[in-house]
């Protein structure tokens, strides 16, 4: 089965390094990526664009909109990108720049740090990103659920406010990264109920194939197993990992075995086409 990964990062980021060494031990490189996709047999992986300067570290209120992929100077063929949004570097040039970056054809949608900048989806700062993604027929994808650094907020990453977003913006497409963990239940009440709105399954473990073995085990997972039985809405899920957060192969297995076999081809590919329209000249079909 040909899979796309709908959620990774590839950007020069220090946590992201540390848990690539620490805790996930894959080869957070250009070969260790090209590789790992290839052994896992992901044909197209979608990079959220995320960067940090010396002066703060992410969330940074000082990185440059958009924000974009800059871990190594090229890109792996068959990585495509989010632009990411700085709500504090939102300026005039900054929305000329944010213009001009998606109408390149490898950024197939844009990104919204919900928790990690203390503004809420319906907050006016993001208005014009949702008019650019309207105009451009992309989608907007928001981090929503637990932020991966101690300075998020997360009453700003509580997957409830999209609702707001997605009823009076009908005709853009949403994706919630992560599925709202730890309020899948929310989340799956929005996906359930807004047509536009989907949501990606990545970044619910970190670390290696033995602590995604054994979250499988007990009621660690209860609360997803609910939140996916409860939206009945498998076709609106994305497969995603995070990674570096976690090792592909493994992370395919994990999913797996959460999702029905009769759900497989919509969760790990077919769905992100729908979403993302952008990625399919990057895809030989067979």
């Amino acid at each position: 089965m040909k899979i796309i990964d709908a959620h990774i990062h590839y950007s020069n980021i220090d946590t992201f390094k540390d848990t690539a060494k620490n805790l996930s031990f894959v080869d957070y490189s250009f070969e260790g990526i090209k590789k790992e996709m290839n052994d896992a047999n992901i044909v197209l992986a979608i990079g959220m664009g995320v960067t940090e300067t010396p002066e703060m570290g992410f969330p940074d209120y000082h990185a440059k909109t958009p924000m974009g992929l800059d871990l190594d100077a090229d890109l792996p063929e068959n990585v495509v990108y989010c632009a990411g949004i700085n709500p504090y570097d939102m300026d005039t040039s900054a929305l000329e720049r944010l213009e001009k970056e998606i109408q390149k054809p490898n950024v197939v949608g844009m990104k919204i740090y919900l928790g990690y900048y203390p503004f809420y989806a319906y907050d006016d700062v993001y208005e014009t990103v949702y008019q650019l993604a309207e105009k451009y027929h992309l989608p907007v994808v928001f981090h929503t659920g637990d932020t991966y650094s101690e300075r998020g907020l997360l009453k700003y990453s509580h997957p409830l406010a999209i609702d707001e977003v997605a009823v009076k913006h009908r005709k853009v497409n949403f994706m919630m990264a992560h599925f709202g963990d730890p309020w899948t239940l929310t989340g799956a009440e929005i996906i359930y109920k807004n047509s536009n709105v989907f949501a990606d399954l990545s970044g619910l473990i970190v670390g290696t194939k033995k602590e995604l073995e054994e979250a499988q085990e007990g009621i660690f997972l209860n609360h997803l197993r609910h939140a996916l039985v409860f939206s009945h809405s498998y076709d609106k899920l994305l497969f995603g990992t995070d990674w570096p957060l976690a090792p592909f192969g493994p992370y395919v297995e994990f999913i797996k075995s959460l999702i029905p076999e009769s759900h497989h081809e919509d969760v790990f590919y077919r769905t992100a086409l729908k979403v993302f329209p952008k990625i399919k000249p990057f895809l030989i079909e067979e």
